[in-house]
């Protein structure tokens, strides 16, 4: 005998129906009918026009800035799961329950403050005359080219994701068997080794949510890449701007916000299949 929803979770469920519609559904189809629009003296027409589909996808300046902006999107989650596992593993392991309350609410504290505010603050440290090639001078090294590069693009980008990568990672470690890891010590499993073949496999669900969240992050965001990165090479986000102010263009905008939104979901449904992929079996 199946089980069957009732009509009182049918009901519950309706609000995030609508809000999934209004919000998201209603307007990916605008979008993408728009695509198809033409613009005439800088007024957009109502058409069915592959023009522009045509003239985006087959210039390499778009290709360019796709396969950057994927670049950069990769490295910061990769770079910020790095940063955050041995903060999180701290977090979970070492702390008492009080002190993780603590670090929660520290943790948060950076959401108080503007994203554009903590990027103008960090031009400060990664200038040619900031402070940390001033520290660096003092050891005779640099100054570095920090800022207007990907170099700058992925600090701003670990900066913003670090956070709450953090954050989801210690609530997925929270819930890891502890037996599992005292059995592994009795096993004479070293620290290290229970960390990559107990604790990470027992959390990978929420390890990978966490990269996937940094990496769509990072993948839509346009602070960094122009205040840190100067646009040089520009990203998707950057394109869109750029297309918008020549002529009013933005069925072509259209068309690379399709491909971003195209890309987010692939991947997106492409970790989530992984991370769940042994619960399945």
């Amino acid at each position: 005998m199946t089980n069957r929803p009732s009509l009182f979770s049918l009901v519950m469920s309706l609000p995030l129906l609508i809000w999934q519609l209004a919000f998201f559904l209603v307007p990916l189809v605008f979008l993408t009918a728009m695509s198809f629009w033409t613009v005439r003296n800088f007024q957009m027409q109502p058409d069915f026009d592959f023009g522009n589909w045509q003239r985006i996808l087959t210039r390499g300046v778009f290709w360019d800035a796709y396969l950057q902006t994927l670049f950069l999107a990769t490295s910061s989650a990769i770079v910020t799961s790095v940063i955050a596992f041995p903060a999180s593993y701290a977090i979970s392991f070492k702390l008492s329950e009080t002190a993780k309350r603590w670090m929660v609410f520290v943790l948060i504290i950076p959401f108080f403050t503007s994203y554009l505010v903590r990027v103008y603050s960090l031009q400060v440290f990664l200038s040619d005359a900031g402070i940390v090639n001033a520290a660096l001078s003092h050891i005779g090294l640099g100054p570095y080219p920090m800022l207007n590069n990907s170099f700058g693009t992925l600090v701003g980008m670990v900066t913003l994701c670090l956070p709450l990568v953090v954050l989801l990672q210690t609530f997925s470690l929270n819930f890891v068997n502890r037996d599992l890891v005292e059995a592994a010590h009795n096993l004479r499993c070293g620290r290290l080794r229970t960390v990559f073949a107990v604790i990470a496999p027992s959390a990978k669900v929420g390890l990978v949510i966490a990269a996937l969240f940094a990496f769509i992050l990072s993948f839509g965001d346009f602070v960094s890449p122009l205040y840190l990165g100067g646009g040089n090479p520009p990203t998707l986000s950057i394109m869109i701007t750029d297309i918008t102010k020549s002529g009013q263009q933005w069925p072509r905008a259209a068309v690379v916000a399709i491909m971003m939104i195209v890309t987010l979901l692939s991947v997106a449904f492409a970790a989530i299949s992984y991370a769940y992929k042994e619960r399945g079996k």
